[in-house]
């Protein structure tokens, strides 16, 4: 029989059969927050695969199940009293630095899994995306203006799906929020630099797809021969570059 899941103010855990758990935050930016807190992996947990809304901690085995649930339990609950005590009200997550008053012991084991580099992956990109004009118009900018925003900003990995090493990345303010188009391409090249629904990402292969084109690179954003084989993944961070500069 599957188990009640727990629900509290500060989010919901819920069991997905006998060796995961999905945690559900009451704001969609606090999905970050818990990956970057699961850094290195706690004890029991084989993978934290984290979604647009959603993150989904794996574990090693079903003995494991309850007290990861305890962890991720006090971690929201910290994570919301900490958002509460910096920003006076649910609006906003709180911000790693806001979390030093506890100990990441409470949090994370010793056990230790490859973490997301700390330092942005640079990607250089010509900014000769066809969709480029009208991303401009959409958002009332001058086409050198949508470059110099997409390159302003870091970008973070919050997600990755669709096709291996294709990443949801987004900014700190959300910019460069345009729509997806109204009719999807039926291929769009490997190396494609591309926003939509107030994410940007380089498509890892020749693919269909329907997110608006605003240049290209030669970064290879999935490899089979590298270790690990995707450029960026969750809460990885992102820094574009002009190439043609």
């Amino acid at each position: 029989m599957t188990e009640p899941p727990q629900i509290d103010a500060a989010g919901e855990v819920r069991a997905a059969g006998d060796r995961a758990l999905l945690v559900i935050p009451p704001l969609h930016a606090w999905v970050a927050e818990l990956v970057s807190a699961l850094e290195p992996r706690p004890r029991g947990v084989l993978d934290v695969l984290p979604a647009a809304e959603t993150v989904l901690v794996t574990l090693d085995s079903p003995r494991s199940l309850e007290p990861v649930r305890k962890r991720l339990l006090t971690l929201l609950n910290r994570l919301d009293a900490a958002a509460r005590v910096g920003a006076g009200d649910r609006r906003s997550p709180a911000r790693p630095s806001a979390l030093d008053g506890w100990s990441r012991e409470d949090v994370v084991g010793d056990r230790g899994e490859r973490a997301a580099p700390r330092e942005p992956v640079v990607i250089p990109v010509r900014y000769d995306g066809e969709d480029l004009p009208e991303v401009a118009r959409l958002l009332g900018l001058s086409e050198a203006e949508v470059v110099a925003q997409h390159i302003g900003t870091v970008w973070r990995c919050a997600f990755v799906g669709f096709a291996p090493g294709f990443g949801y990345l987004e900014s700190p303010d959300a910019r460069l929020t345009v729509p997806r188009r109204a009719q999807s391409r039926t291929a769009i090249p490997a190396g494609a630099v591309a926003l939509a629904g107030g994410y940007s990402a380089v498509y890892p292969r020749r693919s269909p797809g329907g997110w608006r084109l605003i240049g290209t690179t030669d970064s290879s954003m999935w490899d089979v021969d590298r270790d690990p084989p995707a450029l960026v993944r969750a809460g990885t961070r992102v820094r574009f570059v002009d190439a043609g500069r």
